[in-house]
Order: C-alpha cells, then structure tokens, then sequence
C-alpha cells in the first residue's frame, strides 16, 4: 500500500530533498542530474509547498520509494512530476504508485476535472504506465523535449478524466477527426 507524505517546509525536509535529488539520477526529465545548487534553488523557490505546487514523499510501508510533486494545484487539471530513486525503479511500482497517486488528487482535490503527465517519447516505460494506469494519450509534442544529450525529442502528454477514475472506464476521443 503505497501512501503519500506532504514535504513541509522545514530544515528537515529541504535536507531530504536535497540529498534525494542530488543522489539519484532522472534520466528522462529535463534536469536528469541536480547538484546541490540545483537542487537548493529548487526548494528555495518553494517548488514543494506553495499553493500551485505540493511535494509528497512517496512510502511502501516503512520505506521512502521516491518523491511526487502536483503542480497546478489552483487549476481544474493538476499535473504531476514523479521521482523514484535508482533502486526502485524498474521493479513494477509505477502502476501502482501512479494509481494510489490519483486516488490522491481525485480524493483531496475536488475541483480536478482531470489530471495530466508528460514524458519523453523515448520513455517507454512511464508510457505503459500510463496506459496501464487508465490514462489516455493526449498529445504528442514532436521535438518538444530538450535532452542532455543533445538532439529534442518528443513530448507526449496523458491524462485521466475523474469520471474515468470513477467508473474504471475510459473516454475515447477520435485522434484523426477532421479529413486532410
């Protein structure tokens, strides 16, 4: 059962946050690797505690998995930023985090209509974590990610409608609408 922690400010947790990034490498965010500066300017701008934003320590039990921040929390279509830590990953969490993660915000946040993720189209597995989850491919932004390692690529956005959450079916949409 996976459960989420709110980050607070406090020495406590900008400490934490610091080492979690700092330790861990993301290779498929935009940032993929944070120095200490990085990261300090990170929680120094309120990042993980404001009103548009809130950071979770995510736990199994006892154990810290990784961090989630919402983001766009004023808004009817909250989004997320996940984090599992090097030794999580890869070992089948991600469905069920992401699942526990909107049984949060439909649960805490009244107001969301739907909520949203992107990843990198080179990420595959947070994509079939998506689907998994119930989430639908919305968009497909080509060459609207920078990467480290030079060359864009693309941008996929998912989300999941709270009536979807709801009823454990999805809304499908046509994709190719209107003729050429």
């Amino acid at each position: 059962m996976f459960t989420f922690h709110p980050m607070v400010e406090s020495e406590q947790d900008a400490r934490q946050i610091v080492e979690f990034l700092t330790s861990n490498r993301f290779p498929f965010h935009v940032r993929a690797e944070h120095s200490e500066e990085s990261a300090l300017d990170a929680v120094e701008s309120g990042r993980f505690w404001t009103k548009e934003s809130q950071g979770f320590w995510i736990h199994d039990g006892a154990t810290r998995l990784g961090m989630v921040v919402l983001d766009d929390l004023e808004d009817d279509t909250p989004m997320f930023d996940l984090r599992l830590a090097d030794e999580f990953r890869g070992r089948g969490f991600g469905p069920q985090v992401l699942a526990a993660l909107c049984a949060l915000v439909f649960e805490h946040y009244p107001d969301a209509v739907r909520f949203e993720g992107q990843t990198r189209e080179d990420n595959i597995a947070m994509r079939k974590t998506f689907l998994r989850t119930g989430f639908l491919k919305e968009a497909h932004y080509r060459l609207g990610w920078p990467t480290p390692e030079g060359p864009r690529v693309a941008s996929v956005a998912y989300a999941i409608l709270r009536q979807d959450w709801e009823t454990k079916d999805t809304t499908w949409f046509e994709w190719d609408d209107l003729p050429a």
